[in-house]
């Protein structure tokens, strides 16, 4: 009897060795953040964020101080106007720096922009001020400050019709407009010495500057503005162009008093005098915010210029009701930035912190103002000459090889310089045509964009025709 026997199981084919597992990839490191979004060390950030305070207080002052004493203001007041001035001026460069949510939208521009109020707003202020009282100025400041709100979106559309030749041609003007203050500061305007001791003060702060900039290593070349001040500042000491008695005589703590000059009240020529400077503040703005952007490589399209400028819009609310003027980008800042190549925004938010403190301590404001004159005006020189080549350097970008274009910028440039030169030109005329022409800038504004209007955005007669002769010839 056979035995059965258990199949034989096969056999299971032999296992293939496993292929090596190849590493995972490393992960890719984190981009790094952009120049604008770093927070520099504080050891730096203090005095980065000092030297544009320094900076931008003489024209923050300055405003409020031409305003008051053109209107006989008592001295009191004139300080509760360069407090307002200061405390709007630092919320509104907080709010354009670091940009917030609100009424919808974000507002701010997210760049190291400084905000002040501007000179443009000075011969409306004062023809406002003496015909109806401050309290019409802060009106017309309020509503003036709601319009650009709305009109923000339109500038974005609009941003086509401000190529560089026309945003390079007004920053140029805002530049060198602004070289004669300057020079009032050496000789002995709005607080400076004059003399011989005063001229050479300014030329060895110039020098500093230029000197700093040039051999010191580069960690220090970014305060080469703030090394030229306090070194400017030192030797004014034996000179006797330094006066500190202000320092003294400042209170310690002061809360800004909005009520000083009474309720804001709405008239309309008031409002539409100043809705005409607001126009020109806006497109002073947005060439600032161009510019700034193009210097920091960031930022110099549609949705940042809105967003800049309904933090313009909202600041300037906000300074109406604070008892303050209108309120723009510092054209100051724009040269610093050239200058010191120190793109973080964080130090200007922080400059912008000091300068609200400064609202709420006098004496501190004190000690600022205590810088010469001199020093101030030497400084200013740099700055406001680099805003200006910041201007040429835009305009360049424009084909001034086509003569309507060249035309543009010499029309632009010789109308807007004749306030500067001759201020007294337009005095014959009536005080609602001053309002516009007493300001370069604005002159320069209405003639650069009209001007590009005219040549690139409305059809030539013979390209009419010829439109016109297709349309028959397809018919």
């Amino acid at each position: 009897m056979a035995v059965p026997t258990r199949p034989v199981e096969s056999a299971a084919p032999p296992q293939s060795p496993a292929p090596p597992q190849s590493p995972a990839p490393p992960l890719s490191p984190a981009p790094a953040p952009h120049p604008v979004d770093v927070r520099p060390p504080l050891r730096r950030l203090v005095p980065l964020s000092l030297q544009h305070l320094l900076v931008a207080y003489a024209g923050m002052a300055t405003m409020p101080l031409l305003v008051g004493t053109a209107l006989h203001l008592p001295e009191d007041r004139i300080r509760l106007l360069i407090s307002a001035n200061l405390l709007v001026s630092g919320l509104a460069t907080l709010l354009q720096s670091l940009r917030v949510k609100g009424i919808g939208h974000w507002v701010g521009a997210r760049l190291p922009i400084v905000m002040g109020s501007t000179f443009t707003a000075i011969t409306p202020a004062v023809l406002i001020g003496k015909e109806h009282g401050l309290a019409a100025v802060f009106g017309a400041t309020i509503v003036s400050g709601l319009v650009t709100v709305a009109a923000a979106p339109w500038f974005g559309r609009c941003l086509h019709l401000f190529p560089p030749l026309v945003t390079g041609t007004v920053i140029a003007v805002i530049g060198f407009s602004l070289v004669p203050s300057a020079a009032g500061l050496v000789t002995g305007g709005a607080g400076g010495s004059g003399g011989g001791a005063g001229l050479a003060l300014a030329a060895v702060t110039v020098l500093l500057v230029v000197l700093v900039e040039r051999l010191a290593p580069p960690a220090v070349a970014r305060f080469s503005v703030l090394v030229a001040m306090v070194a400017g500042t030192l030797l004014a000491l034996p000179l006797g162009l330094f006066d500190g008695s202000g320092v003294a005589e400042a209170a310690l703590v002061s809360v800004p008093d909005p009520t000083a000059f009474g309720a804001p009240t709405f008239l309309v020529p008031a409002i539409a005098a100043m809705l005409v400077v607001q126009l020109v503040n806006m497109v002073e703005s947005v060439g600032d915010t161009l510019a700034v952007g193009q210097i920091v490589e960031r930022g110099d399209d549609a949705p940042t210029v809105v967003r800049a400028l309904r933090a313009d819009g909202l600041a300037t609310v906000a300074s109406g009701a604070l008892s303050s003027f209108p309120v723009v980008t510092f054209g100051n800042s724009v040269g610093l930035l050239s200058v010191t190549r120190v793109r973080s925004r964080h130090v200007v938010a922080l400059s912008g912190l000091l300068m609200v403190a400064l609202a709420f301590f006098p004496v501190l404001g004190a000690a600022v103002a205590a810088v010469p004159g001199p020093v101030l005006g030497g400084v200013s020189l740099v700055m406001f000459g680099t805003v200006g080549a910041v201007g040429l350097r835009i305009l360049a970008r424009a084909d001034l090889t086509d003569s309507r274009n060249l035309l543009t910028a010499a029309l632009a440039f010789g109308l807007g310089m004749i306030p500067v030169g001759a201020p007294d030109f337009y005095a014959p005329l009536p005080s609602f045509a001053r309002t516009v022409l007493d300001s370069g800038i604005a002159v320069t504004g209405i003639v650069a964009f009209t001007l590009n209007l005219l040549f690139h955005h409305t059809p030539r007669r013979s390209e009419g025709r010829a439109a016109v002769a297709q349309d028959k010839d397809h018919a």
